[in-house]
């Protein structure tokens, strides 16, 4: 009986003990899944790896460029489809340094260059996330399709040895932690950069941080058909008339008076940024408000009523004018100011003022969506007008928009018309075929 109560006791003793490790590691990396989950928020991971009406994180998406159609990976847990054969090393090389497990470079078409400033802490929640907190898929993602001899890859190392940082860059260090945490959202996961800083001809960010001057998201080049603004604080095509809480607001719902989302950035909302907490997003704006122009000598936007005194009065002889009354008037106002936040100003927007007209003719011709988010569930479609207008029509009132109102920037022809056309074919985005103007 007494060896029996000690048995008993001693396998007692290990239930209880075992239970609540148990318990413990469960909770443990329950955490480190939902801290994952917030780090694949601020990095935008489902944007770009997530088809539309897709499973998560499947890959498939194509991203037309200058060389070629490039489809995102999957990145679920399956061993073969997917990354579940990666070990967690293998998974921070291919985060930071954009090194496949099989020794291949990635396209930077991945944001490795980016990713490289996270934390060690945010990528292993990361890693965490994709093995635990990610349903696996199985199913394979279409080959890439890139000309020879671009789609060698080998050429990659040496791209990646001259543009991009070799490791972990670690956070930098600033004396207001709210712009440290500002900078490392933007500068890291969130990749800002990527989209909103010209590219070389090598195709390479010019700057990848703000240490690196002011090209440093001042603008982009074209990317998947889309121009993407100034982020600094130029006064007409960047954020100097934003305030703190005007970004704040369009990162949590992609409308604010000056402007709405469009493009890749409804995505980044969608996805990404409208999840991150409140602190996170004044951080967020707390930086982008420190960068300063990198045009400081650039004259600011001033609103010029000439234009909406001709329309109101009839004055329909501007070239543009009565296309832009007929089309768009309705919505954007003939003062040009639009009712904020459902239809945006033209005028003043830095979309219409940016010196690149390439997304204001897109959307001209292929319309937009503002998306709904959890704090602007209402969603507003502006329809295409590429079988409507043909590239006469559509430079004409593009020109239209960006000179009125104190907009001031230079017409667009009918061939860059023509040219933006072109290149939405096989995009997924082509418009209908073109018709004369009625």
């Amino acid at each position: 009986m007494k060896g029996g109560r000690v048995l008993a006791l001693l396998l007692g003793l290990a239930g209880w003990g075992a239970a609540p490790a148990r318990a413990a590691d469960d909770a443990g990396e329950q955490a480190q899944v939902t801290a994952g989950e917030y780090v694949a928020r601020a990095a935008d991971c489902s944007a770009c790896h997530s088809l539309p009406g897709g499973k998560p994180f499947a890959g498939g998406l194509a991203f037309h460029l200058p060389m070629g159609t490039i489809r995102a990976s999957n990145i679920t847990p399956d061993p073969k489809a997917g990354i579940g054969s990666y070990s967690e090393v293998e998974f921070a090389r291919a985060v930071r340094q954009g090194i496949r497990r099989d020794g291949a470079t990635l396209y930077p078409a991945m944001p490795y260059p980016s990713y490289a400033h996270m934390t060690d802490a945010d990528v292993h929640a990361l890693y965490v996330y994709f093995m635990k907190g990610v349903a696996p898929v199985a199913t394979p993602v279409a080959p890439n399709d890139i000309v020879w001899p671009l789609s060698m890859r080998w050429p990659l190392v040496a791209w990646r040895m001259m543009f991009a940082p070799s490791g972990a860059q670690g956070v930098r260090t600033f004396a207001d932690p709210q712009l440290a945490r500002g900078a490392y959202l933007v500068e890291g996961p969130g990749h800002c950069g990527a989209c909103h800083t010209p590219r070389g001809i090598a195709m390479q960010e010019k700057a990848l941080t703000a240490v690196d001057g002011p090209l440093y998201l001042s603008g982009g080049s074209a990317v998947d058909g889309w121009n993407p603004v100034s982020l600094r604080g130029e006064m007409r095509e960047g954020l100097g008339r934003w305030s703190e809480e005007d970004i704040v607001t369009f990162l949590q719902t992609g409308r604010v008076m000056h402007a709405a989302a469009f493009g890749g950035m409804t995505d980044a909302i969608r996805h990404g940024t409208q999840h991150l907490s409140d602190d996170d997003l004044r951080a967020i704006a707390h930086y982008l408000k420190s960068l300063p122009p990198a045009h400081p000598q650039a004259r600011a936007w001033q609103y010029d009523e000439t234009t909406g005194r001709s329309l109101h009065a009839g004055d329909l002889s501007a070239r543009g004018a009565r296309a832009y009354v007929d089309n768009c008037a309705a919505c954007h106002r003939t003062d040009g100011r639009g009712y904020p936040t459902t239809f945006p100003p033209l005028a003043g927007n830095p979309v219409v003022m940016d010196a690149s007209a390439t997304s204001l003719i897109r959307i001209v011709l292929t319309g937009s969506v503002l998306r709904a988010t959890h704090q602007a569930p209402s969603a507003f479609v502006m329809p295409g007008f590429a079988a409507r207008m043909d590239d006469r029509a559509v430079a004409d009132v593009v020109s239209f928009i960006r000179q009125s109102w104190g907009n001031d920037v230079p017409q667009v022809s009918a061939a860059e018309v023509a040219e933006v056309r072109r290149s939405l074919k096989g995009s997924g985005d082509a418009p209908p075929a073109r018709q004369p103007l009625n």
